[in-house]
């Protein structure tokens, strides 16, 4: 997998080397365990928290977006998509096809008919003849009065403007120029370069003596250097540097041992100092109190409350029918009147029959109710 280091461990290894390696491993070893104890921690944290809180956001936000952002991001663009639509044919209605039938149906009818027409009849009946007739009366004029006076003209131009440049050029300017590149300039150009090659001559000296002296002052001293300091040196910090790699690799395996064997530690502790006394003590403490509980007081004491509202309810439903027949015979007492019977209510919350015997004599009367168990009625 690493060949490098492979064909470095075939190496023969020196005194420095073996002398470097277990201090090396021993300082890094006990500054990396804590390193990776934290590390392990800091992962194992962000493990629960994005088991137990970011993955649920993310689903929940999943979600979300499908169920509301995604549907609401769809109607807006469709209405937007409609809205840009309605723009765009209420632009074309009003400024497009207004002018489009103006040109076409006004402007390019007058501009052909008004225009183009009169102007085609007029250049081919009118201008073109006219055309022709003076074409012809310059060609004639130039041929018989322009020509004969343009060649005298250019005879005379002649003569003014360029044979004495010509002149002056050829037997003045040409001659001045030659004699000045012979006599001044050739021998000024060769003292120049016999002057540039003795200061060649010079720089060279120059720079051979600067190179020696630069050799003896610099370089050889500087070959010096790299050869019996700066290259030990280096050899001894890349031994050092790979043995520091080498000791960070083997402590960060190391510590990840330690915190694998502590982890399980602290998890059999947990187990066995906090899981399973309570796990004993919810199954055989808390289990079977609360089984009691709830069969001997709570339910007992649920059914003897129903029953308890149940009768003090009949009891203040009897109560106020007998205050009710009461107050209605004193009533007829007092009054007089022909008593008329009247139909018996059913109490709500009362047997259905008398007594519980018999279950289908029924008070005259009464509606029967249906069966209501006491879990129900509460």
């Amino acid at each position: 997998m690493y060949p490098e280091k492979a064909e470095r461990r075939l190496d023969p290894e020196g005194c420095l080397t073996a002398a470097i390696r277990i201090p090396v491993r021993i300082v890094v070893l006990i500054v990396v365990v804590p390193v990776r104890l934290a590390w392990d921690a800091l992962a194992l944290c962000g493990a629960f928290l994005g088991r137990v809180l970011l993955r649920p956001l993310g689903r929940a936000y999943d979600r979300f977006h499908e169920h509301v952002l995604a549907p609401l991001g769809r109607g807006i663009a469709r209405m937007a998509e409609a809205v840009a639509t309605a723009t765009w044919w209420l632009c074309k209605a009003v400024l497009y096809w207004p002018w489009l039938g103006l040109w076409r149906y006004v402007v390019v009818p007058i501009a052909v008919h008004l225009i183009a027409a009169p102007a085609a009849w007029l250049y081919r009946t009118v201008l073109t003849p006219l055309g022709r007739g003076l074409a012809r009366g310059a060609a004639w004029l130039h041929a018989r009065l322009l020509a004969p006076l343009g060649r005298g003209t250019r005879l005379a131009l002649w003569a003014v403007l360029v044979w004495p440049w010509t002149a002056l050029w050829r037997y003045a300017v040409v001659p001045l120029a030659s004699g000045t590149y012979r006599y001044l300039l050739t021998p000024l150009g060769h003292a120049l370069a016999w002057l540039g090659r003795g200061l060649v001559r010079l720089g060279k000296g120059l720079a051979t003596g600067l190179m020696w002296l630069g050799k003896v002052l610099v370089v050889i001293p500087a070959v010096f250097l790299h050869r019996w300091v700066l290259a030990p040196v280096g050899r001894v910090l890349a031994v050092i540097g790979r043995e520091i790699g080498d000791a960070l690799a083997v402590a960060w395996r190391v510590a990840g041992y330690l915190s694998l064997a502590v982890g399980r530690a602290l998890k059999w502790l947990a187990r066995n100092l906090l899981g399973r006394p309570l796990r004993w003590f919810y199954r055989d403490v808390c289990t079977p109190v609360g089984h009691v509980v709830r069969d001997a007081l709570w339910r007992p004491a649920k059914q003897a409350a129903v029953e308890t509202g149940r009768a003090v309810r009949a009891a203040l439903a009897s109560a106020r029918e007998t205050v009710r027949r009461a107050r209605r015979d004193a009533w007829h007492a007092l009054v007089g009147g022909e008593r008329q019977p009247e139909p018996v209510n059913a109490i709500r919350g009362q047997a259905r029959n008398l007594g519980g015997a018999a279950p289908q004599q029924t008070l005259p009367g009464m509606v029967a109710e249906a069966e209501i168990s006491l879990h129900k009625r509460g």
